[in-house]
């Protein structure tokens, strides 16, 4: 594992539940947890951190469980698996209470954290956060529902191999690029993970909550922020004009100094 040069990261491997877990830990002071998103790993939050910890912040960065070179779950895993994790996590570090940053899917864990634990976190940021249920297009509807009764059907009729063919064939049509890039265990929890609707939790969260978002962002739509802005109690919400998905890496200078100021004020 490698990271961005400044503030050298201490590169650990602990146990966490039973898991083998590779984090990064930098700076002295307020302890803040950062989480990064599906598919990415610390070193793509390292950047932030970094930042962070040059300000007078003890910065904690985890490789979730299957991301990196943590260990992956041994069985399917769903988000509030992983939020439990990074409760334990908290635990074997030693933190009772920090600062969060979730970007996308650990936006995700933040909102269930925010909602669910909340005398476990004193703030919370949020960029490009996932964890709003997309609007699916007609046609994608009824595209879904035929292929799931066509499955069905193959399987009644004991023609599974049919099933398995038509299930492998619809997955690469029209699987995302996420989806495809896993496999096993972690392809299984992905749907499980990005089919939760998140927005009941976010109507719970206690924690003040800051939302950073791209406004060209095509993955985590700018409608998803604000609509978190309007359901989690106190929020508000930051624009990064022409940024997208990874706006807080795009738009790094403006979201150290306001994370610097919403987490000492």
């Amino acid at each position: 594992m490698s990271a961005p040069t400044g503030i050298a990261p201490t590169v650990n491997v602990t146990s966490v539940q039973s898991l083998r877990i590779t984090h990064l830990i930098g700076g002295e002071g307020e302890p803040v947890a950062l989480l990064h998103g599906w598919g990415a790993n610390s070193t793509l939050v390292w950047p932030l951190a970094e930042k962070l910890a040059g300000r007078g912040f003890r910065v904690y960065v985890p490789d979730l469980p299957g991301f990196g070179n943590s260990e992956a779950p041994p069985v399917v895993w769903s988000v509030f698996d992983y939020a439990n994790f990074i409760l334990s996590y908290l635990d074997d570090q030693g933190l009772d209470k920090v600062y969060l940053f979730g970007h996308s899917f650990g936006g995700r864990l933040g909102l269930i954290l925010g909602a669910e634990h909340p005398e476990r976190i004193h703030k919370i940021a949020l960029a490009d956060s996932a964890g709003v249920l997309p609007k699916s297009s007609t046609s994608g509807q009824l595209r879904l529902k035929a292929y799931k009764a066509l499955r069905s059907s193959l399987q009644t009729g004991g023609l599974s191999f049919l099933s398995d063919r038509l299930r492998d064939w619809y997955n690469r049509r029209y699987g995302s690029a996420d989806f495809q890039a896993v496999s096993g265990v972690m392809r299984e929890t992905f749907v499980k993970v990005v089919n939760q609707d998140l927005l009941p939790y976010a109507a719970r969260v206690q924690p003040p909550t800051l939302l950073l978002w791209g406004d060209q962002d095509a993955d985590t739509p700018l409608r998803h922020g604000k609509l978190l802005e309007q359901t989690i109690p106190d929020a508000g919400l930051v624009v990064f004009t022409g940024a997208g998905h990874y706006s807080y890496l795009e738009k790094l200078a403006d979201t150290v100094r306001i994370l610097d100021h919403f987490f000492r004020h």
